[in-house]
């Protein structure tokens, strides 16, 4: 599980600083195609998060019912 977290840690934070990046790019010029990127980058950032959660809840699950049965 550390592997997977790691690994979650990694793609989120390439998500959400390139994110942060293009909204500071937007806020100081102005540009709307930095707020696009910033947004989609942030849905990503959003999907992953959820994808992250949504595995390691139901990994402890899986465990916990191998663990329960076996």
């Amino acid at each position: 599980m550390k592997f997977f977290y790691g690994f979650m840690l990694l793609v989120m934070a390439a998500t959400l600083l390139p994110s942060a990046l293009y909204m500071g790019i937007y806020v100081f010029t102005g540009a709307d195609e930095a707020l696009e990127r910033a947004r989609k980058l942030w849905n990503f950032l959003r999907v992953f998060t959820l994808l992250g959660f949504n595995l390691m809840l139901w990994g402890h699950v899986l465990v916990a019912a191998w663990q329960l049965f076996h």
